[in-house]
């Protein structure tokens, strides 16, 4: 009888261990979640943007005539001073090269134009000995006149014989003067190129040599031209620009998000290379839009904002003409605003909502949002300081759900 009770309370109490291990194995269980808080804490509003730097007023320097453009001996990255430093050396042009024919035809022409000059010549040594007859013939007439044997008419006639000789020695001088230089001109049909004043480099210019000096103080941003060659007249040889004082960003923003920006709103400046962030502002959004393809293919509507840098030249130190940099242009800022973790936020109908975890329960909360720049959200209605929220709420999350917190490492 004894054995038979030990049997049946041994029996029994495995049945309840059993049922109490089966009840235990199918309770529901409290999911793991993670919490943020509610806060007032500071917090903007951003429209984040790529950018490329540039100088806003860049100088091309040009040829000043067409002609044989020197080698560029200056680099890119040199400092230059206006009006001092040289920054290019031009040559006149070769002259063009004769054929044949053209060649005896300029050589019958420089003949033609010496013997124009020794006819010339002659008729200024003939003009010069009716000068010295017509001059010996007045000083007689002058004697003869001091003693009346001639009248005061013969005088006046030898002295304007003497002036009429004078004048023709005049012209005849004159004469010669043309003939050289169209003898000059004819043989300079003759250059050819191995004639033409070679290059150099030395203090004292060459004939028809020309320097081209630095319109504005600054860098040199890139050489477009560097070997001797030769140009037309206005080819663009080297830029210059003041990266020092003249460097901003462009921008290409969305024509939708361009909107928001307006001149003078603050901008953070991002992965440009340093180690900290630089400030600037918006200078000006342009009023001109263009069309422009994404990666995937999406046509877009950009504008482009200009900002200038607020920060010293030597905190952006490296930066230079076409950089990329990252912008975050700030469109709206609170000091001390009501947020919560955007990650919490989650669509119920038209409204948002998020879970809110008090006493081991997360309880579905509707709330009313502000801003939202992606990390926190602006909370205007709905939730209070200090109050704990679920983060990242999975599908299998209700209300009323009993939730603990997820360890952390």
């Amino acid at each position: 009888m004894a054995l038979k009770r030990s049997r049946y309370v041994l029996t029994l109490i495995v049945v309840v261990l059993i049922g109490t291990g089966l009840f235990i194995a199918f309770q529901p269980q409290p999911m793991m979640v993670d919490t943020g808080v509610v806060s007032y804490s500071p917090m903007v509003d951003t429209i984040d943007e790529e950018g490329r730097t540039r100088v806003h007023n860049t100088y091309v320097v040009s040829t000043p005539f067409a002609g044989r453009m020197l080698r560029v001996d200056v680099e890119p990255g040199d400092h230059v001073t206006v009006g001092e430093s040289i920054v290019a050396h031009m040559m006149p042009s070769n002259p063009d090269a004769l054929d044949s024919r053209s060649r005896e035809q300029a050589r019958a022409a420089v003949s033609a134009a010496e013997a124009s000059l020794r006819a010339a010549q002659a008729e200024l040594n003939k003009a010069i000995a009716d000068k010295e007859l017509a001059s010996s013939e007045l000083d007689r007439a002058r004697q003869l006149k001091s003693r009346d044997a001639i009248t005061q008419t013969e005088l006046d006639q030898a002295v304007r014989a003497e002036r009429a000789a004078d004048t023709t020695v005049q012209t005849a001088e004159a004469t010669i003067g043309i003939r050289k230089a169209e003898l000059a001109n004819v043989r300079a049909r003759l250059i050819s190129f191995n004639q033409q004043t070679l290059p150099t480099y030395s203090s004292e210019l060459a004939e028809g040599e020309a320097l081209v000096y630095a319109p504005i103080s600054g860098q040199v941003l890139r050489v477009l031209q560097r070997s001797e060659t030769t140009l037309s007249v206005g080819t663009p040889i080297l830029e210059i620009g003041n990266i020092e004082n003249d460097l901003e960003i462009v921008v290409e923003l969305l024509s939708t998000d361009a909107v928001q920006v307006t001149r003078g709103q603050r901008v953070i400046v991002e992965d440009w290379g340093g180690i900290n962030p630089l400030k600037g502002v918006v200078k000006h959004v342009e009023p001109w839009g263009f069309t422009k393809y994404s990666a995937l293919g999406v046509e877009e509507q950009r504008v482009n904002a200009i900002v200038r840098f607020t920060d010293p030249f030597l905190k952006q130190t490296g930066l230079g003409h076409g950089f990329r940099v990252e912008t975050r242009i700030v469109v709206w800022e609170d000091d001390n605003a009501l947020t919560v973790p955007s990650s919490a936020l989650f669509r119920d109908g038209a409204s948002w909502a998020v879970f809110v975890v008090k006493d081991g329960f997360a309880t579905q909360r509707k709330v009313e949002i502000g801003r939202n720049n992606g990390v926190q959200a602006q909370v205007l209605q709905g939730l209070e300081e200090g109050e704990r929220v679920v983060l990242y709420p999975s599908s299998g999350l209700v209300n009323q759900s009993a939730v603990t917190q997820r360890p952390t490492d």
